[in-house]
């Protein structure tokens, strides 16, 4: 008989970071209310589905798992379970269709109301009354309950990582890209406060965290109004220690600055200390001059860009809604690589859109030959119900054909990775160590690139007594070999 602790809750994340940061903030208000993490589903009185919608097969994941859902309750009846994430696109009648076990369906795209959301299932189903946790989290408690705001839920998350955060700048999506259910699972796109991002990212780095995801379906489309109270005559935002012991932030009703996206990683590059700042995802057609500027001019972004491209064909970016052409496409990048010339490049690209031809397809073939990435997350069409692609176009590409067609474009992702990666060896780089596996020490470079450390020769003579780095650390390596997808360094 498995012993169940009363109020012990297990989270099961299906997707991106984005989903990622969402079950980090479910898991902190669970804990506002004396909620303990189980790494065992089988012992927790709480279980939550954070879903995802990316792919048909993602879907089909959550949907197939009644069985195991039924399993659960027969060996605990006082299960509850929560679904939320992507999946909440579909109406609840329809979801609890297909999902008769789930207790409860929680819209993403309600965020704002999570805190009580929460506190009244807690209150009906485990009799929650009042708050059990540390005199920081109770003030974050309070802070939720009378704010009641996107920013007062990312304040209080229970991070996975002691060394690297994820950071939602912005919620929900206006893009409607015609493949994509994200603006109707999460919503509109909202951004977050400057000064809660800011004071966020500040108390990260005095608690060591070493890299800073900032995320949005749309990240580079940021905008907030803020006054700068402390900016010069001519307006522009103060930097380094000058931004860190003058200047505040006041939200005003009139006199606003405009803050975009290229001003608040000016903002966190202010921050006193040693760490990185990464993004994801932007959209090229919001890929601003000033952005490219600031990305150069910023000691803490390291050089990396995932840029998606989901098409190197005009009429199927059309179709999808991108707004922008290839052509557009590979200026950007000819702008970007101009400005910072040792750039890490990613992108995202679907293989098999509705109507698309091998000659479109040989497009996308083209464009990376011409760009050369360093990575590519490959997809292949998959239709989302409710989305415009979905509705007007037909999914007439064979899936045997999308495969193939995804398959082709990895052996040539593979040869230019392979160059890209072979132009490192010999160099040394700064690698943040982030897990240990077999004896061995793995972690990302700059350019988010997996290295393999292992000792250096002269420790076979003598090795030192203990490890000289940690999990966590930046440490210094020479890289010795490379192969398409990951680099094998030695510690310097």
């Amino acid at each position: 008989m498995v012993k169940i602790m009363i109020k012990t809750y297990h989270i099961i994340t299906f997707g991106c970071q984005a989903n990622i940061s969402d079950s980090e903030q479910i898991a902190g208000i669970l804990e506002i209310f004396g909620f303990k993490n189980t790494k065992d589903k089988n012992h927790a009185s709480l279980l939550i589905y954070n879903t995802c919608s990316v792919r048909q097969t993602a879907e089909d994941r959550v949907f197939g798992l009644n069985k195991k859902i039924r399993e659960l309750k027969n060996k605990n009846p006082k299960l509850k379970i929560l679904l939320t994430g992507c999946m909440t696109h579909y109406s609840e009648k329809e979801l609890k269709n297909r999902l008769p076990q789930i207790d409860v369906f929680l819209p993403v795209k309600n965020k704002k109301d999570w805190f009580n959301e929460f506190k009244n299932f807690l209150k009906t189903n485990f009799s929650v009354n009042k708050v059990f946790q540390t005199s920081d989290q109770n003030k974050a408690s309070r802070k939720v309950t009378k704010k009641n705001s996107y920013d007062s839920l990312v304040s209080i998350p229970k991070r996975e990582s002691k060394f690297r955060a994820l950071i939602p700048v912005s919620y929900g999506c206006n893009n409607f890209c015609s493949y994509c259910i994200v603006p109707y699972a999460k919503g509109r796109e909202v951004s977050r406060d400057a000064e809660e991002i800011l004071n966020e990212v500040k108390n990260l780095v005095k608690n060591n965290y070493k890299e800073i995801w900032l995320l949005g379906q749309n990240v580079n489309s940021y905008r907030c109004n803020f006054q700068f109270l402390n900016s010069d005559s001519s307006g522009h935002l103060p930097r380094g220690d000058n931004f860190q012991k003058n200047t505040k932030l006041q939200i005003l009703d009139s006199k606003q600055k405009n803050i975009n996206f290229a001003d608040l990683l000016k903002m966190l590059n202010g921050i006193y200390g040693n760490f990185w700042i990464r993004f994801t995802s932007p959209h090229p057609k919001n890929f601003s001059d000033d952005l490219i500027k600031t990305m150069a001019k910023c000691e803490n972004f390291p050089h990396y860009l995932n840029l998606p491209v989901q098409s190197g064909d005009n009429e199927i970016l059309k179709k999808m809604k991108r707004n922008y052409t290839s052509e557009e496409y590979v200026k950007l990048v000819r702008k970007i690589r101009k400005a910072l010339p040792d750039i890490t490049l990613s992108t995202d690209v679907i293989t098999g859109f509705p109507g698309e031809t091998k000659k479109q397809f040989k497009n996308t073939v083209r464009i990376f030959k011409k760009v050369k990435f360093d990575m590519a997350y490959i997809s292949e069409y998959s239709e989302r119900s409710g989305t415009l692609a979905a509705k007007k176009f037909k999914d007439d590409v064979l899936k045997k054909e999308k495969k193939e067609r995804k398959k082709y474009l990895t052996e040539t992702l593979a040869k230019t990775a392979l160059a890209r990666n072979k132009n490192l060896v010999g160099k040394i780089l700064t690698v943040l160590i982030d897990k240990q596996k077999n004896n061995y020490l793995f972690g990302r470079t700059e350019g988010n690139k997996v290295v393999e450390i292992i000792s250096p020769t002269y420790w076979a003579v003598a090795p030192p007594p203990a490890p000289s780095f940690k999990i966590g650390e930046f440490a210094k390596v020479k890289i010795i070999s490379a192969t398409a997808w990951k680099l094998k360094a030695e510690i310097i």
